[in-house]
């Protein structure tokens, strides 16, 4: 199933069910309130509120609740996650990304999957705009797999973090890299070269709809990015060095993750300007459109703008 958050004309934002791509159900509506209006909630209990929502699949347009998507407006499907923690999982990236910068890899990075927490209050949806921070030249995008939590779990094994996976979106972590390389040569950060906006979706798959594509330790999912229509980035999640598992084993140990947190895959191999280089792509600049697109994953788009 995949799962939205839209607005109806100029209403409050609601919970959504997508139909073969062209019908939306307000999960809430149709089913008389017994389904919650926000996603946080349900995916809170999707335990029970998973086989109730599998009864709406065989709407149509004319039941109760159930919209045509042309009429509606898309959200991020988690306008507000309960965190954000975002990882470093592609080898190709990290490796890519150093030697751009003259640096060798670590031999640190293939003991651990390394991650920082981003602004999980600033999250931005489908073409949506993004300003571009005043104090940045060096605008990137990041196309990535995010990964969202659906069961409350402490010290979680790797072998056993399927369980506590609701589903998957798309994911484009914006980075300042000026402000980025700044402020990490104090030892800290990235921090403000993320913090102005994080964009996800535009829907939620539920991770049973991806069992069949599972290969490595991801799936076989192509990945692209296009900025102003042309293709830049291309690569694959199976080619992901260490799988949600090991970063939910990691992220949980010692702590409790609960539903509705988010975790980020890290960049794909090619998956943005710094690690492409500036002769392949500039920065980017105000009026740019960034689209990112992942195999069942759907299409993320989204426009620059000054702040």
């Amino acid at each position: 199933m995949r799962f939205v958050t839209f607005k109806k004309r100029d209403e409050t934002l609601r919970a959504g069910l997508l139909i073969e791509s062209a019908l939306v159900v307000d999960i809430s509506e149709a089913t008389n309130g017994i389904l919650p209006e926000n996603l946080i909630d349900f995916i809170e209990h999707n335990g029970k509120n998973l086989k109730e929502a599998e009864k709406l699949l065989s709407l149509t347009l004319g039941n109760k609740g159930v919209y045509p998507l042309d009429e509606v407006r898309l959200a991020a499907p988690l306008p507000a996650p309960k965190s954000f923690r975002d990882f470093y999982a592609f080898e190709q990236h990290v490796k890519s990304a150093r030697e751009n910068r003259g640096l060798k890899m670590i031999p640190e990075w293939y003991e651990i999957p390394v991650f920082y927490f981003s602004n999980h209050l600033a999250i931005k949806g489908p073409e949506d705009q993004i300003e571009k921070p005043i104090e940045c030249n060096w605008l990137d995008y990041e196309l990535e797999v995010a990964c969202i939590i659906g069961k409350e779990g402490r010290n979680i094994k790797s072998d056993e973090a399927e369980d506590y996976i609701f589903g998957y979106c798309i994911l484009n972590d914006w980075s300042a890299r000026d402000l980025q390389r700044q402020e990490m040569k104090v030892g800290l950060g990235p921090a403000k070269g993320k913090d102005f906006g994080t964009s996800i979706g535009p829907w939620i798959i539920t991770k049973d709809e991806l069992e069949n594509l599972r290969a490595g330790k991801g799936f076989d999912l192509s990945m692209k990015a296009k900025v102003n229509g042309i293709l830049l980035s291309e690569g694959n999640m199976k080619d992901i060095y260490y799988s949600f598992g090991e970063m939910i084993e990691r992220a949980s140990a010692g702590v409790t993750l609960y539903p509705g947190e988010m975790l980020g895959s890290g960049t794909v191999g090619t998956g943005c300007i710094l690690e492409l280089g500036t002769e392949v792509h500039r920065w980017l600049e105000p009026d740019d459109v960034v689209e990112l697109e992942i195999d069942k994953l759907g299409v993320l788009k989204n426009s620059i703008v000054n702040d």
